[in-house]
């Protein structure tokens, strides 16, 4: 299925829906060379616009690359190229373990604590689930980064999500494709495995549904998520509007 990637604020993005994205997803085999998903939101496109060229070259190098914010999928109404829908990764991931994965699919965990992961084979009857919870600053200490890229690589798996957040999750991802020793597809997710494992509440649907979402998360969080959502997040506002300024210089240049 040939899919139309689009870039947006200098960040690359699938112009596809969620049930597609869900079934190309779905037919991850634990033979299959790894590739990975990624799931970017407002705060990587500000990272990216402030200089992280690292961050969307992982992003370029992704099998898909789903829009996560309905933030910014609103703002950008009218943009060219806006996605059409939004994928959130807390949904996708969700709907994987409800929907796709069976009690028997072999499944390898990278980040996540061993409460969640204990939550997770509960709820969802996972008899063939690997973790492995790597130390604090993990993305900087090459023994330890090297262990998560082996401890992926030593089994087969149908499904790898990646939760130690970005940009090391997406680093992680990179370095398993240039390594082309792991197999199944690799999910950048983040919190997404606590809300399917229960251990963390969503917000509620009409929160997601009206964009809000982030509000929920800034609530139950606000130690660790005010900087992002109420200083960093803003600068959205400025890198559209110059994107879309570009845009019309590039236009009207031809």
């Amino acid at each position: 299925m040939a899919i139309e990637r689009r870039t947006l604020c200098g960040l690359p993005f699938d112009d596809v829906g969620f049930e597609t994205a869900l079934a190309l997803v779905a037919t991850a085999r634990p033979t299959d060379r790894f590739a990975y998903v990624v799931t970017p939101n407002v705060d990587h496109v500000v990272r990216a616009a402030r200089g992280s060229a690292d961050l969307a070259r992982m992003y370029e190098g992704a099998l898909l690359s789903l829009l996560d914010s309905r933030v910014l999928h609103r703002l950008a109404a009218g943009h060219p190229a806006r996605p059409r829908a939004v994928v959130p990764g807390s949904t996708l991931t969700q709907a994987l373990f409800g929907r796709v994965i069976g009690p028997d699919d072999p499944i390898t965990v990278v980040g996540g604590d061993a409460a969640t992961i204990a939550a997770l084979r509960r709820r969802h009857g996972l008899s063939r689930l690997r973790h492995h919870d790597p130390p604090m600053g993990f993305a900087d200490d090459p023994a330890a980064f090297e262990a998560c890229l082996a401890f992926v690589e030593e089994a087969p798996a149908r499904f790898v999500f990646l939760a130690v957040g970005s940009p090391r999750q997406e680093r992680l991802a990179q370095a398993l494709v240039a390594r082309g020793r792991a197999t199944g597809i690799g999910l950048c997710i983040g919190v997404s495995l606590a809300f399917a494992a229960g251990t963390r509440a969503r917000a509620p649907a009409w929160m997601q549904a009206a964009g809000l979402e982030w509000l929920h998360r800034l609530v139950s969080e606000p130690g660790r998520l005010w900087r992002r959502y109420l200083v960093d997040g803003p600068a959205i506002l400025p890198i559209l509007l110059a994107d879309r300024r570009t845009r019309r210089r590039t236009a009207s240049a031809r």
